[in-house]
């Protein structure tokens, strides 16, 4: 299984990502979520270089030209809420692709705020039997809410492949995860953050991207 975590290159994602965790920065929402969303056009434009192609006669008005074109059947899905804009940097660039979607959450399950449960809603996706599967979630701190999500959705069917995507993990969260990932998946990381304090919040991170993407829930 590849993990890639794209914190150890140079690219322009390091930029977006220090942006992302600067507190004052962060009190604009909307280019808080812009970021994020750019990460997954960047992200989603070095995974195209793993799919399957096919070659493809197009005609322009002056004539014919052979060119190679994706032949996977993709499905970007996606955890609400905190992962609509990441899905949305995936989809600028995967435009045909089919989606899903899973409202699945953490809890914490004792008064003091240390231990964490996962609490799945609400899932809407085609089945990803065959597809190419992209599942897209901008934290990945314990890893119990992608893996509550990768098992609903390999309940629908058996995929091509699998990808996880994530703006920021932790080694906890990625190993989590691998567990319930077939061998021949990939694991994209913008950055992997050291761990986690005692509320399972990722450090340094940048704090709740769902409340930084759209404002504090109750």
């Amino acid at each position: 299984m590849k993990v890639i975590n794209f914190a150890e290159q140079d690219s322009i994602i390091n930029q977006y990502m220090a942006e992302l965790r600067d507190k004052n920065y962060q009190k604009n929402r909307l280019l808080f979520r812009n970021n994020v969303e750019r990460i997954g056009i960047m992200m989603a434009y070095e995974l195209s270089k793993t799919l399957s192609y096919k070659p493809k006669t197009v005609t322009t008005p002056l004539g014919t030209l052979d060119i190679s074109l994706p032949k996977d059947d993709v499905l970007i899905a996606t955890v609400l809420r905190a992962g609509l804009p990441f899905h949305q940097g995936f989809l600028d660039v995967f435009d045909h692709a089919e989606n899903g979607f899973i409202s699945a959450f953490r809890m914490y399950i004792n008064r003091e705020h240390t231990e964490v449960g996962v609490h799945t809603e609400y899932m809407a996706s085609p089945s990803v039997k065959g597809k190419t599967l992209l599942i897209v979630d901008p934290m990945l701190a314990t890893g119990g809410s992608m893996a509550a999500s990768i098992e609903a959705l390999l309940k629908t069917g058996k995929p091509r492949c699998i990808h996880v995507a994530c703006v920021i993990a932790t080694p906890e969260g990625v190993e989590v995860v691998k567990q319930v990932l077939p061998d021949d998946s990939t694991i994209w990381c913008a950055a992997i953050d050291p761990g986690m304090n005692a509320q399972k919040y990722i450090v340094p991170g940048f704090g709740d991207c769902g409340d930084l993407c759209y404002g504090e829930k109750l």
